[in-house]
């Protein structure tokens, strides 16, 4: 008897988060291949049997760029025009999505941000188990093809991580605020206390616990910051000037003795923190949407675009595909205090949502 073939994948870039890909994917028992910069990455992951090759097959179902960030639209594209088949899917993992989403009009690309990391970097810095409950962003377009969505999404949940799907624009817009800015304090504190600390060396005896924390990122791989930066410049720059006036207000109060609004300004920060969500939801708080659509470019798109508007993260897609003239249906899992939000804003737009069953 004739054992299945393997699924197969190719990633392009083995550093942190391409050989944590890599290594995930040849965890779940894919046909990985690979290729990168640097001659030692590939014989690295080679030795360590991850990958087979720096060849990819002709049946890849899935490449993976994980190049910097300034690259990442020509690679695709590369892929694009050398494979004119539909029968894969290309993704990438830059942390800025707006100007490569834009330059890539083709149902076969979905962009993808995994929010991981580490303060390693590398092929010897990365972890088959790093996407395990991270935020994994797709930003579907009109373009986008609803079973490639579906079919990449499986493939992601399986490495372990919960795909939350924006458009471009708002995923640059809040990850500016959720990653770089926190990057840049990190380090302006970093840099601020080293050259204090040259005069008085004690400085970083003191850095205990908070201080550990929350500089931690900030002895991450530094070459990959200038370009995410600068791609996404406006997000940054409106992100740093609201956290400056924060840090003005924090002043005033300190100056004029005002102990009340700090306090409340302390407690309020503290109760955010510790609402903050967490990386997944038990399945009995989960409830899947029956939503009929029509089989046509956009409505994936426009659906997934819905729910992040609402906040309302969807753990599972599945597809069942329409007989001639019929609409197919979409089965969206849901956190259970979404559910009633995201079907009555369905409604509003001409797409009725039933609840299936708690999953």
């Amino acid at each position: 008897m004739t054992s299945p073939r393997k699924r197969s994948a190719h990633v392009i870039g083995l550093g942190l988060i391409g050989g944590s890909i890599a290594k995930a994917l040849h965890r779940e028992g894919w046909s990985v291949t690979g290729t990168d910069l640097s001659e030692s990455t590939v014989s690295s992951a080679l030795a360590d049997g991850v990958i087979s090759g720096d060849v990819p097959s002709d049946n890849v179902e899935v490449y993976f760029v994980a190049t910097p960030t300034q690259g990442v639209a020509k690679v695709v594209q590369a892929i694009l025009d050398t494979r004119v088949d539909s029968t894969f899917i290309v993704t990438d993992v830059a942390g800025v999505k707006g100007s490569i989403v834009k330059g890539i009009d083709d149902p076969r690309f979905i962009g993808g941000h995994p929010m991981a990391g580490s303060e390693l970097s590398g092929w010897s810095g990365s972890r088959q188990d790093m996407f395990e409950g991270c935020t994994w962003v797709l930003t579907p377009t009109a373009a986008t093809s609803a079973d490639s969505f579906a079919t990449l999404t499986d493939v992601l949940r399986s490495l372990g991580a919960n795909v939350l799907p924006l458009d471009h624009e708002r995923h640059d817009r809040l990850v500016a605020m959720a990653s770089h800015v926190p990057h840049l304090i990190a380090g302006a504190l970093m840099n601020e206390a080293t050259t204090i600390a040259i005069d008085d060396g004690a400085l970083l005896q003191l850095a205990a616990g908070g201080f550990r924390d929350m500089t931690r990122v900030s002895a991450g791989d530094s070459a990959i910051w200038p370009d995410l930066l600068i791609e996404n410049a406006d997000a940054v720059v409106a992100s740093l000037d609201a956290i400056k006036e924060r840090l003005i207000t924090f002043s005033a109060l300190i100056s004029s003795g005002n102990r009340t609004e700090l306090r409340s300004q302390l407690e309020g920060a503290g109760q955010a923190r510790r609402a903050l969500p967490g990386r997944g939801l038990p399945v009995d708080d989960l409830l899947t949407l029956r939503i009929p659509v029509p089989d046509r470019p956009g409505v994936l798109a426009q659906i997934t675009a819905l729910a992040s508007e609402l906040n309302a993260n969807i753990y599972d897609i599945e597809i069942s595909h329409s007989v001639e003239g019929q609409p197919g249906v979409l089965l969206l899992t849901v956190g259970r205090s979404d559910s009633a939000r995201l079907s009555s804003e369905l409604g509003r737009k001409d797409m009725r949502a039933t609840i299936v069953t708690s999953k």
